[in-house]
């Protein structure tokens, strides 16, 4: 049943995959509940997440269960198992758990986006270091940089910054409260020759005491992508995105210049945007348009255009 499923859908996905040149993609997440596995391609290797389940089977059943699988896998899409990179997660979690490390060695390899690179590590932290589901919500910012005053909040590794850079940004400032991920933001951006500090700026920041000190009327296009939940002990108060999104994007939007956008997305299930309450021109609702084809039904999160 499993490997008619993984296979169906394999063959399906990497012939767009190969039609898009798309090398980073989704193949599988949870087709089948007695499979409870996110599957991803990162160039030649693969992350295969189990989700956290009650699968009744003790410690050794579920090792042997995993191994067996763990071959299938292997064999239907044709990656050696020295290269399969196995994770348990919380399906729940999200991006809960992004500034989270795993384990105390380094497995990071380069792989290309639009011609643009990024370093992933598929074993050591809960995230990867690429979301691929904002892959066409990167291209747009890309498109919308040229000789723009960039932000990106909640900047993680700093891939919405590669992008605005490539569009051609006058100055791209990366915000994040993790050193590692700053630092990994800032690897990337010069992997990709990003190295110039009075255009490319990367700031230890709680996002929203950014925020409150940033210039108003000074940025064209803001990212914001936020986890859902976040009680770090480096911030000043707890933030919780259901209820604090309105002051967050109202804070966006006194940043930005008049027209400027804001690109906001978030991954809370049921989330309800506050509209009455944004201080904004226009919002539009691009989860649609920003969903790519590997995820077409399965995307758990919305994404909304803003503009001042």
């Amino acid at each position: 049943m499993f490997r008619n499923r993984l296979l169906k859908v394999y063959r399906h996905l990497s012939r767009q995959a190969k039609r898009l040149s798309v090398s980073c993609y989704r193949v599988y997440d949870h087709d089948l509940p007695e499979f409870p596995f996110c599957i991803e391609f990162y160039g030649d290797h693969l992350y295969v997440a189990e989700y956290l389940r009650r699968h009744g089977m003790n410690d050794l059943e579920h090792e042997l269960w995993l191994e067996k699988t763990s071959m299938l896998i292997s064999e239907v899409l044709q990656v050696s198992n020295d290269k399969i990179f196995f994770k348990l997660r919380q399906r729940k979690a999200g991006r809960l758990g992004q500034y989270q490390k795993t384990g105390t060695e380094l497995h990071e390899f380069t792989v290309e986006e639009n011609g643009l690179k990024f370093i992933v590590n598929l074993s050591d932290y809960l995230d990867t270091g690429l979301f691929l589901d904002h892959r066409i919500t990167r291209q747009m910012v890309m498109n919308e940089s040229k000789n723009k005053n960039v932000l990106n909040l909640f900047a993680y590794t700093g891939s919405f910054s590669v992008y605005a850079a490539s569009g051609g940004a006058g100055e791209v400032v990366s915000v994040d409260l993790s050193n590692t991920y700053l630092n990994w933001a800032k690897r990337n951006m010069q992997l990709n020759s990003f190295i110039d500090p009075g255009k490319f700026q990367f700031v230890r920041s709680d996002v929203k005491k950014y925020l409150e000190q940033a210039d108003s009327n000074h940025f064209d296009l803001v990212v914001m992508d936020p986890p859902t939940f976040s009680n770090s002990k480096k911030m000043d108060d707890f933030l919780d995105i259901q209820e604090d999104h309105v002051e967050l994007i109202n804070l966006c939007l006194r940043s930005i210049k008049k027209d400027g956008i804001l690109f906001f997305s978030t991954n809370k299930r049921k989330f309800i945007l506050n509209k009455e309450s944004i201080r904004a021109s226009e919002i539009k609702n691009i989860t649609a348009a920003t969903t790519p084809f590997d995820f077409a039904g399965k995307l758990n999160r919305v994404c909304y255009r803003i503009m001042k």
